[in-house]
Order: C-alpha cells, then sequence, then structure tokens
C-alpha cells in the first residue's frame, strides 16, 4: 500500500525501528510518550552574568540604538553562553532570561479631523475628478523633523524594574524631511522626499523654504512625467506670494488643493514618517550624520516597496478610482 504523504513530515527510518525495538521489550509501557524534554535553563550564575550584560545595553555589544529586542536578547545569549542551544522561541528566550516587554503608554486623545466638512464631497473630491479628467498624479505633501534627542520605543526589561534608556540628545542641530506620496490609478505608488540638516551655524537655513519646495514640485514634475494635483495643509510657507505665483505660472500641469485645518489623518505621508520614526526608536546617534543616514536609508527602503505607500494610503479611508 503506497504511503500519502500529508503536511506533517514523516518520522525518520531509526525512530521508527527505535519504537520498534522498544515494543519488543518493554510492550505498550516502551512506547508511550514521555513529553518533551523542555527548554534549556540558564543557571543562576549565567542569569547574574545575563542581567549585567544586559544592563550594559544594545549599544555596548554593537547595535545601533539602545532597543532591546528578543532577536537581539536571543543573539546575546548565543554569545555568551555558545555549548547552551536555546530551540524555543523568542518568547521562550524571554521567560529564560526572566525578561518582560514595558507597557506603551496609554493612548492620548490625538487629534483628529474637524467634523462638519464632508472632504470626499468638497475640495479632494474635486481633486480627485480633476485628477481623472488629466489623467494626473494625485501628490500628498508633508514635512517632518528629527533633532540628536530619539523617538522613545518599547524595549524588553527586567520582570519588576522599569527599563531606563540611557541616550545621547544633547548638542545644536536637526534633520527636516519633506516627503511626497505620490498614487495614481493604474501605476506604482511613488515616494520623492529631499533632506537637508541643520547645525546650528551663522545663516543656515533652519529648515526648508518657498525655494526648497518649489524645486520639490518642478522635480516631482519631472519624474512622474505628468500633471500634479498636489494635496498638502495649510502652512503658512505655502501661502506666501512667491508660492502662489510659482503655482498660477505652472497652472498647465500643477492644481493644487489644502486639507482642512490639522487633518493628519488625511494625509498618507503621515505614515511614511510613522514608520521613518519607528526605526529612530531609541536610536544612540554619536553625530547628526548617523541620522541623516538612518533617515535616508528608511527612505530608500521604502521607495522601493510600493506596497508601504499603498498602506498609508489605505489607513487615511480615502480611495482614488
Amino acid at each position: 500500500m503506497p504511503v500519502r504523504r500529508t503536511g506533517r513530515s514523516l518520522p525518520r527510518y531509526r525512530s521508527v525501528e527505535r519504537w520498534r525495538r522498544a515494543w519488543r521489550e518493554q510492550g505498550e509501557d516502551g512506547v508511550l510518550s514521555k513529553g518533551s524534554p523542555g527548554r534549556p535553563r540558564l543557571s543562576e550564575a549565567q542569569l547574574s552574568r545575563l542581567e549585567r550584560e544586559l544592563e550594559r545595553g544594545p549599544l555596548a555589544h554593537g547595535w545601533a540604538d539602545q532597543r532591546w529586542t528578543l532577536a537581539r536578547i536571543k543573539t546575546l545569549i548565543g554569545r555568551l553562553f555558545p555549548r547552551l542551544v536555546h530551540r524555543g522561541g523568542h518568547l521562550a528566550v524571554a521567560e529564560a532570561a526572566r525578561l518582560v516587554l514595558a507597557a506603551a503608554r496609554p493612548k492620548g486623545d490625538r487629534a483628529r479631523r474637524r467634523g462638519g466638512r464632508g472632504l470626499e464631497e468638497g475640495d479632494l473630491a474635486a481633486g480627485k475628478c480633476i485628477a481623472a479628467e488629466r489623467d494626473a498624479w494625485v501628490v500628498f505633501e508633508d514635512e517632518a523633523g528629527q533633532s540628536m534627542t530619539p523617538p522613545r520605543a518599547r524595549t524588553w526589561g527586567r520582570i519588576g524594574q522599569t527599563p531606563v534608556v540611557r541616550v545621547r540628545g544633547r548638542g545644536s542641530g536637526r534633520v527636516s524631511m519633506a516627503g511626497m506620496t505620490c498614487c495614481k490609478t493604474g501605476e506604482r505608488s511613488r515616494l520623492i522626499y529631499a533632506i537637508r540638516e541643520y547645525r546650528g551655524r551663522k545663516d543656515e537655513p533652519k529648515g526648508f523654504g518657498w525655494r526648497d519646495f518649489r524645486d520639490l514640485i518642478v522635480r516631482a514634475h519631472a519624474q512622474l512625467g505628468g500633471p500634479i494635483v498636489l494635496v498638502w495643509d495649510n502652512v503658512r510657507l505655502y501661502l506666501t506670494a512667491e508660492m502662489r505665483e510659482f503655482i498660477a505660472a505652472s497652472a498647465e500641469w500643477l492644481t493644487v488643493f489644502q486639507l482642512p485645518t490639522y487633518a493628519p489623518d488625511l494625509n498618507p505621508q503621515e505614515g511614511i514618517w510613522s514608520m521613518v520614526k519607528r526605526d529612530l526608536g531609541n536610536l544612540a546617534a554619536a553625530d547628526l550624520s548617523q541620522i541623516t543616514r538612518a533617515v535616508k536609508r528608511r527612505l530608500k527602503k521604502i521607495q522601493y516597496r510600493p506596497e508601504l505607500v499603498d498602506g498609508c494610503l489605505a489607513g487615511t479611508g480615502l480611495i482614488l478610482d
């Protein structure tokens, strides 16, 4: 009778022979399951050594930030105790090392879109119609920044003790980011961005000016190769006379719509910034250049994964049809 394979792998030949030999020698008692052998445990001396190494922080062990993850803890256990082969999963590692994930702060009252204005029936709906008529790209623009003080991120710590992550936050400097989420029906979503460093030097601009935004729009038009329907918020810089003159002069291929006052949940670019800053959590940067490299690396990865851009658009609840 042929053997039919199932989703599970078949036992090895040696295992079957061992079971047959145990059945002949001991009967039914010889083949009864003795249970799982269990996971290897750390001794008290090993735990003490592991606790001392964990208190030094991930930076001392070669990682770029001060955030303990289960994968890093498992790697550290393998480095400290190479003979201890830990076959359990990540949660088993945390249990063996007496660690617990620090609870996140309770969610506050986040800003939400203002009521009394239906965007699908207002300016944004009109922008979608214009984009369909002109076969144009819908481009959402937004800015963000990051100083030497990194955003907080969840980390693993010892049970009963609040983890304290020490990072280097002194020194002047800031990385300004301007990004554009570009979407069009039937086309791969794009991400276009610009980055500027501010180091506190004399006569150095702290952020982007209207000329920088103008150049970014022109660059987006050249890369997308078609008309643009630009959607952004009500930042004062967008309302300057020079910017209005540029928009009027570019009316052939540029149409601008403004989001309601403080409506970040309607801008998919906010989701892009959230993914970028998630990677910067607890980053103990030595200088501003390290933050710039981390930001560029994450934005470049997002550029090669258009499904992430699509996910940020879906998170706003807006649909391009």
